[in-house]
This record gives C-alpha cells, structure tokens and sequence, in this order.
C-alpha cells in the first residue's frame, strides 16, 4: 500500500515540474550570417559565393534543435518581413536589426566562414558569435580550422571546420542562456542634475531626510533584480551605476523586460519626491536628468 501511495506521489511530482517546464518562457534562437557594416544582410545570404556559410548556417542550426533550443529560421523570417512590409526599400541596409526586433528571439548566432586557399590546399575558417538580441552584447564565441584538402567544395570543408568546436560552443551558449535567466540582463544607470536646479546628490529629500544620492540607491537595491548592483561613483551632480541587474523575463507580460520601464519606474518614485526628470534610454544604458525640484 505504502509503494501504491510513493508511486502515486512520484507521478504528481513529475506532472507538477512539467507543469512548471511549460511555464517557463522558452528561450528561442536565430542564426544569422556575418555581414560586414554597409552590406545587406539578404544579399550576403543569398549570395552564390556564400553556399559554404549557408551550409555552416544549417549544421549550428540544427545542433541548437538537437539541444532541444528553439530556432527561428532566417529565410521563413525574411520572406515574412517581406509580406507584411515591415521594412520599406529604403531600410534594406537595416534588415538584420529589422529581422532580430521582428522575430523576438533572445539571442542570435552569426556565422562567418572564411575560405583560405593557398597551394598546400585549401581550408575553411568559421567564427560563431553568440549575441544577447536584447542588449548586443556578447554571450559566447568560438572558432575552428578545417584540415588542408585539395578540393573545390567549400561546403564540405565549412562541416568539417565546425566539427572541431561546435558541441562545446553550444554548452557555452546554454549556458550562457542559464546565466541569463538565473542573474538577469545587466543595465547601467546614468544620473545627472541639470544645471540651474536647486538641489543637488546630497541634498536632503522627503521625510526620511535621506539624502538623494542615498535615496535613490536604497531604490535601486530594493528593485534591482536579486538586489544586484554596483555604484561605480558620485559627485554633487553626477551619479553613475554602472551595472543594474533586471529580470531578463516581465513576470507580468513574458516578454523581455525593457530598460525603458525601469527607467518609468524610478522617475515614477523620483517625481513622487518632488523632483522631476527626463530620460534617455539607449539600449541598456539609461541617462537621467533632474530638472526640476518643487520642495
């Protein structure tokens, strides 16, 4: 009866964590070719010269599906930018920034192959880069040489390159991935007085007499994600955090949590003190200025 009652126990167990998987805001993928600044994406991806990279492009594809990562394919993504006129001809030198913003995926891959020939026989070299699509920044990377073969078929050769580092580029980009979900996106958080205001970071604000450098970290630290952050300097008029941790997931809508509504945030409780500022977010760095101080 006792292993009826632990069998029944370990069935829900398992259905409660299921449960719990699916709830999770599943991580997607993109991988993109190397495009150099001033070319378009589209033309370096259908290129006849570029058979090789898309070749590379479809193995790291595929070794993401295999690790159970979701991706989003570039073409099906294009032709949909396409249908829908997302993008006018006049911004085709943007459509990989249209393509990340479009798809909402987390991060991209990009894939440049290069192909060296000398008369020893030729090789080819394939760089992947991982990117956060949110911020830029970088997340992982890894390069591999193909042996030397006195062949035409680049394709091949790009296979061949990729076998020497791509499982361990994946974990990299897991974990990676893991990182991002168990510490969050980092911000920086830039705040200046306008000259001409009345008050200043140590001016004494509302009740708790707190002074404004003060007040606004003892914010920070209660709505940084886990309380993470780090106060690079202060001076009267200036006060720079250099990195703000916030959640990479809104707990409310599943989408990514943007900087912009962190920024909202503060200048929310800011002007609830009498003080009001502008903003500024530019990626994942937020300037803040005081303008005003009504009390």
């Amino acid at each position: 009866m006792r292993l009826i009652h632990f069998v029944i126990i370990l069935f829900l167990t398992f259905d409660l964590f299921s449960q719990q998987d699916l709830l999770r805001v599943q991580p997607t993928i993109m991988v993109v070719p190397f495009v150099k600044e001033g070319n378009d994406l589209r033309s370096v991806f259908e290129s006849d010269s570029s058979q090789h990279v898309r070749v590379a492009m479809a193995k790291v594809k595929n070794a993401f599906d295999t690790a159970q990562i979701k991706t989003i394919d570039l073409k099906s993504m294009i032709q949909r930018i396409d249908n829908d006129r997302i993008l006018t001809h006049n911004s085709r030198s943007d459509l990989k920034s249209g393509v990340i913003h479009y798809s909402g995926i987390d991060i991209y891959v990009e894939v440049e192959a290069k192909v060296v020939e000398t008369s020893r026989g030729n090789s080819v070299t394939v760089i992947l880069n991982t990117y956060d699509a949110f911020s830029g920044h970088s997340l992982a990377n890894g390069f591999g040489h193909s042996p030397k073969f006195y062949t035409q078929n680049f394709e091949k050769l790009s296979e061949k390159a990729l076998d020497t580092f791509l499982e361990e580029f994946v974990i990299s980009t897991k974990s990676a991935l893991d990182d991002l979900e168990k510490n969050g996106r980092s911000i920086t958080l830039n705040i200046g007085i306008e000259k001409g205001v009345k008050m200043d970071m140590d001016s004494e604000i509302g009740d708790s007499g707190n002074l404004l450098a003060d007040e606004i970290e003892i914010w920070v630290e209660e709505n940084a994600y886990q309380s993470r952050f780090n106060i690079q300097g202060v001076t009267s008029t200036k006060m720079i955090i250099n990195e703000v941790k916030i959640p990479k997931i809104d707990a409310k809508t599943k989408r990514n949590y943007r900087p912009s509504k962190f920024a909202k945030a503060l200048i929310t409780h800011l002007k609830s003190l009498g003080i009001e500022c502008s903003r500024d977010v530019q990626g994942t760095n937020i300037f803040i200025v005081v303008t005003d101080f009504s009390r």
